[in-house]
Order: structure tokens, then sequence, then C-alpha cells
């Protein structure tokens, strides 16, 4: 043994990686659905294929073999599991054939990447772009093409952007219109119209404004309209100037300018739903609350279905509901009808001991706790795919900017993205009944169920009108001829109140007021769940 082989083991550092191994993996991969119908993918593959036959290289893997793009490496699957295989392979991979440098990678992240690789031993072949990589020259040029492909797509992105803004400056809705408005192309021009989901969805901003209504009240008053939304999508709306006949996007950098479509509502309303309208209103101020008129915009002309209005004769200080329609003469003292709407609630009290109130309480958070078991899981699951489908439709966007996808295909998959988003959305807000604060929440309704009459009575106006909108979700009919009231919805809890209370006390059983008997309805009463149930009255 020589005197050099013993103190071998004495030596330091590691021995240069010399790619002397012939087994290779083959990468291939387009951009776009069309690429791979115009045999993209095969032309590569069949030259990384030439190639290993002519080195004498052993393939063990092919990958890619489909279309991906992303903003980093990391987001493309196939690319992924190719290093992910190339570092852990049992079988050394000394090199990875890719048809060109920018099928590998188009960021900064490449040169990096290839680095790490070559310190593992495992050197990237561009089978058009012979590169002696062996030295620190052909190195510095495979880096300088890594470059150049990171150059021409932030050049591309670039131009496609600046065309957007443009369009977007100039008015015009680069992408798929917001739900209630359709894309069409009359006269070989695309036009952006309001659709039928758009005039139902004009009313939501009427419900927002004139009857003050919740997002989820709107949501569910739309969703009888056939349009399902969770309750974040409906302020959402609301709040997107598109209505408006407005554009807002991000590439404007916080501008909002003038669309050339066609408004869903007008800029006032607009405005007003969002509580900015002191902008618009020329000196003069509209205040819309009035604590004396709590039922106006909630009862209705039994003539005409119109919501009553409210006004105040000076000379007496008196005020009135009168109903707006010309010609139909319905005018009613606002004293009187607030009265009869108090006496009305105390029907809807909760009347009974107090060891039955505790009782009560207890039985609705041992269901509340029944009914939310196992929705945490559910939720957070939920949360996991949202984050993903929104990555998604990020991703995609990233690709129409980026001149990756054509028109037709984003307008495609954006639409199918969507409607994913919106049902998980949904189904978000139906597992989101966890109360943090569930104790006081429910002293605090049956502190309402208590004291109903005297909780609206000294509630501000807009408390008013959601204890009003809560019990009676359709608002009152008023019969002016007749003096009476009637009602198609009643909230089937106060209902069952009501119900059971006349059964305790033995009294009639009814709400003449409403002209309401519980003859045909007190199957319905005894077995009505929390939904609100409809009535033919």
């Amino acid at each position: 043994m020589s005197e050099l082989t013993i103190f071998k083991p004495f030596g330091k550092g590691k021995s240069a990686n010399v790619f002397k191994g012939t087994n290779c993996v083959v990468y291939t991969r387009v951009s776009t659905a069309d690429q791979v119908d115009n045999l993209s993918l095969a032309t590569q593959r069949k030259a990384c294929l030439q190639y290993a036959d002519k080195h004498g290289f052993t393939i063990l893997k092919n990958f890619g073999q489909t279309n991906e793009s992303a903003t980093t490496d990391n987001e493309r699957a196939e690319f992924s599991a190719m290093i992910s295989y190339v570092k852990k392979s049992p079988d050394r991979v000394s090199y990875i054939l890719v048809y060109s440098l920018e099928r590998f990678s188009r960021n900064e992240n490449a040169i990096w990447l290839s680095s790490q690789l070559r310190g593992l031993g495992i050197e990237i072949i561009s089978v058009t772009q012979p590169i002696d990589t062996s030295n620190p020259s052909g190195q510095m040029q495979q880096k300088l093409l890594f470059l150049f492909g990171e150059f021409d797509n932030e050049l591309r992105k670039q131009k496609c952007v600046a065309g957007i803004k443009e369009m977007l400056l100039q008015g015009d809705w680069p992408t798929r219109p917001p739900l209630g408005y359709d894309s069409v192309n009359i006269n070989g021009k695309r036009k952006i119209v309001i659709n039928e989901k758009g005039k139902v969805l004009r009313q939501a901003f009427e419900w927002k404004l004139i009857e003050d209504l919740t997002y989820d009240a709107i949501r569910k008053r739309l969703a009888q309209s056939g349009i399902h939304l969770c309750k974040q999508r409906v302020a959402a709306i609301l709040r997107n100037p598109f209505y408006a006949g407005m554009i807002s996007h991000n590439i404007l950098e916080g501008a909002v300018v003038p669309g050339n479509h066609e408004p869903l509502v007008s800029k006032e309303l607009f405005l007003k739903v969002n509580g900015i309208f002191e902008q618009f209103n020329h000196g003069y101020s509209i205040k819309a609350e009035n604590d004396h008129l709590p039922l106006k915009r909630f009862l209705r002309c039994e003539k005409c279905n119109q919501y009553l209005h409210g006004y105040i004769v000076k000379k007496k200080n008196i005020y009135y509901y009168k109903c707006s329609t010309k010609g139909c003469g319905t005018n009613r003292n606002a004293n009187v009808l607030n009265q009869r709407f108090a006496e009305l609630l105390e029907l809807f009290r909760l009347d009974v001991a107090g060891d039955v109130l505790k009782l009560i309480k207890q039985q609705a958070i041992a269901t509340f706790n029944q009914y939310t078991k196992g929705h945490q899981d559910q939720y957070a699951l939920l949360q996991q795919t949202h984050k993903e489908v929104t990555a998604k439709i990020a991703r995609l966007e990233e690709r129409f900017i980026e001149e990756e996808l054509t028109s037709e295909l984003y307008y495609k998959y954006i639409a199918r993205y969507n409607e994913e988003k919106q049902a998980i959305e949904e189904e978000l807000e139906k597992a989101s009944t966890k109360v943090s604060n569930l104790n006081e929440c429910v002293d605090l309704a049956i502190d309402f169920a208590v004291n109903l009459p005297k909780r609206w009575l000294s509630a501000d106006y807009n408390t008013k009108q959601r204890l009003q909108f809560l019990l009676f979700p359709e608002g009152v009919s008023y019969d002016r001829e007749n003096d009476k009231s009637r009602t198609n919805r009643i909230n089937s809890v106060f209902l069952y109140l009501a119900y059971l209370k006349q059964v305790i006390l033995k009294e009639k059983r009814g709400i003449p007021v409403l002209g309401l008997n519980y003859a045909s309805l007190s199957r319905s009463v005894a077995g009505a769940g929390l939904e609100p149930t409809t009535f033919g009255l």
C-alpha cells in the first residue's frame, strides 16, 4: 500500500462531480392546450428521444407531456414531480433532456435551480441549443439563455398589461363581465349587456337602500329568484362600481374610469347604498331615517302593492303614512299604525316563567352545538379548497395576460372556476355557523323575545326595521278601505311562539289583526323548522 493511499482518509473537500453517467429523464412542456393539439409536445419528445439515442442515454422516465404554465416553477405539478424524482432517484440521474431551455423555465429561478442540480451531478441539456456546460464558459452561455428567456417573458407580460390597461382606460372591459352581464357580439363588435340575472340584482341595490336589509337577508331573497350567492359575494356586488357604469381594476392602480357598458343602477343609487352620496347631493341632505315613521318601506299598499312612505303635516305636527301611487288614496295616521304594530308584537312575545326560560336557553345551546358538531373540519377543508381554486383563477389570469391562453379558452375556464368558487363560498357560508359568544347571543335573543314590543318601541329606526323584517320577511300589506292588514310570510320561530302561547293560555287560536287563524296551520306550525314558512292569507 502506497503512502498516499494510507493518508487518503485525511483528505478534505469533495471530489468534483463528473458527468459520466448515461441515465436521464425527459421533460416536455407547452403553455396552452392549443399547443398540445398542434403536436408541439410530440415534436419536443421526438427530438429528445433522437438526442438520447444518438448519445447512448438511458431514459428512466418521461415528465411533462402536457400544458403547464405558472408564475413560479413550484406551481407546475409535472415540473415539481420531475425535480423531486431526479433528487431522490435510486438510479443516479445525470441529465435532464429538454427541447429548449425556455421549456425548462422562464423565470429568475432557473439559474439558481440549474446550479443546485449541477451540485448534485445533474446537468440540464437543451437538445436544440448544444452547449458544453462542463466548463465556466458553457455555464455562462446557459445562464444567458435563461436570462433571455426571463427577459422575453417580462417583455410579453409588459406588452399585454399595457394593452389591457389602455383598453380599460378607454372604458372597455377585457375579460368576462361580472354576474348580471353577458358578453355578446353585435355587428362584429363585443358588447356587454344586462341579462335577466342583472335585472334581479338591480332589486338588491333597492332592497339595501330602501329596506336596509342585511347582506344575508338580500342573499335569501336572491335565492328565491334562482340566484344563489354567499353574503360575502352579495357585499362585493353592492360595492362593485361596474354596476354603476364605472370600471375598477388592479391594473388601473386605484383609478376608477367610466365604462362603455350599460349601468345596472344609477351612480346616485350606488353611492347611497355605499353611504357616500354626500358628494352628489349638491348642498342639501336627505334623511331617509325617521323615528316617527319606522313602518315606511315596510308597510305595503294593498291596492297597488307599493311601499308606503311618510310625511308630516307641520301645522298639526302629525306624521302620516301615504301611498305614492297617483290616485290610490291610501293615507293613515302614523301614530295609529305604529301603536297597532306594537300591539301585534305582543302576540309574538315569549311570555313564560323564569324556570322555563332557563330550559329554553339550555335547549337552544344544546341544539346549536349538536347542529354544528363536526363542521369545523368541513370548514377547514372548504377553506383549503377555496384557496386552491382562487390560486387557479390567479394563474389563469396570469396566463391570459402573458398571451399564453386564447380569449376563447380563458373565458371557458374562468367561467368554470368562478362557478366552482361560488359553490364553495356558499358551502363556506353554511359551514360558518360557529359562534364564539353563544351564551350572550342566546341571552340577547331571549331578551328580545321576552320584551319584543318594548324593544321595538325603544329601538332606533334601523333596529326597528330589522325587527320588523325579521318577523315578517315580506313586510305587511295594509288595506285602508277595510282598515285591515295581512302578510304572506311569518318567521316560523315567532309564529310557533304565538301558537304555543295561545295553547298554554287556552285562548282562541289565531291572529285576527292579520286575518290569521290556526285551524289550517296547526300541523304546519307544530312541525315548522327554523326557516321562515310561507302562508297564503
